[in-house]
């Protein structure tokens, strides 16, 4: 099984401290992440890394320059103690054509909602994406015509590998394969890990 996941676009790392947890980030990887925008009306703000190719890291945490938001922030942030891996998003060559290939396989990614930011220099961000809720499985995103994250010009550290365990790896291993993609499973805990070639070596978070 592939360490990377194909169509692999973005992990995600959560965070409820943003700013200590891209300090932690950089004292451990020598690598700084930049700044990525706000999430109007949702009360979260990214930071960002590279990961080679057509993918990225995106550390997402509470936005104090934005007011409390109606509901709870994406992927569990108002919960958390500390960082975690909570997720990660595919980007398929065809948004619709995925979802309705992995509907025919028995697995629904959910309803697609469009999403915006805008990049420090105000260069206005548009995608759609399926369900981000948490969890093995992958979230879908399309990013159309917009300039895609790991294009701009951030700062890169490689990923060596993605990993995951859960207590029946089989129940994930259906859904994975409707979507088109894959991710190596061990049984365990639920838990999500990714380790990155740094200038300080090998990291790994999760």
């Amino acid at each position: 099984m592939n360490v990377i996941p194909p169509l692999l676009d973005h992990l995600v790392l959560a965070t409820p401290d943003l700013g200590a947890t891209v300090a932690e980030f950089t004292r451990r990887t020598g690598v700084t992440p930049v700044p990525g925008g706000a999430h109007p009306g949702l009360g979260t703000r990214n930071h960002l890394v590279g990961l080679g190719g057509r993918s990225y890291l995106e550390i997402v945490g509470p936005d104090p320059e934005q007011p409390e938001p109606a509901g709870p922030r994406p992927f569990g942030v108002d919960r958390l103690t500390g960082p975690a891996v909570p997720t990660w998003a595919i980007s398929p060559p065809d948004l619709d054509a995925a979802i309705a290939a992995a509907r025919a396989w028995g697995h629904d990614p959910g309803p697609v909602r469009p999403m915006s930011r805008r990049t420090p220099d105000g260069t206005l961000l548009r995608w759609r994406l399926t369900d981000a809720a948490s969890g093995l499985v992958p979230f879908l995103i399309d990013w159309g015509d917009s300039r895609h994250p790991a294009a701009s010009d951030l700062p890169v550290t490689p990923l060596l590998s993605v990993s995951a365990s859960t207590p029946d790896p089989e129940q994930v291993h259906g859904p994975l394969t409707a979507l088109g993609t894959s991710l190596a499973l061990a049984p365990g805990p639920t838990a999500l890990s990714f380790t990155l070639d740094t200038p300080k070596g090998q990291v790994h978070f999760g």
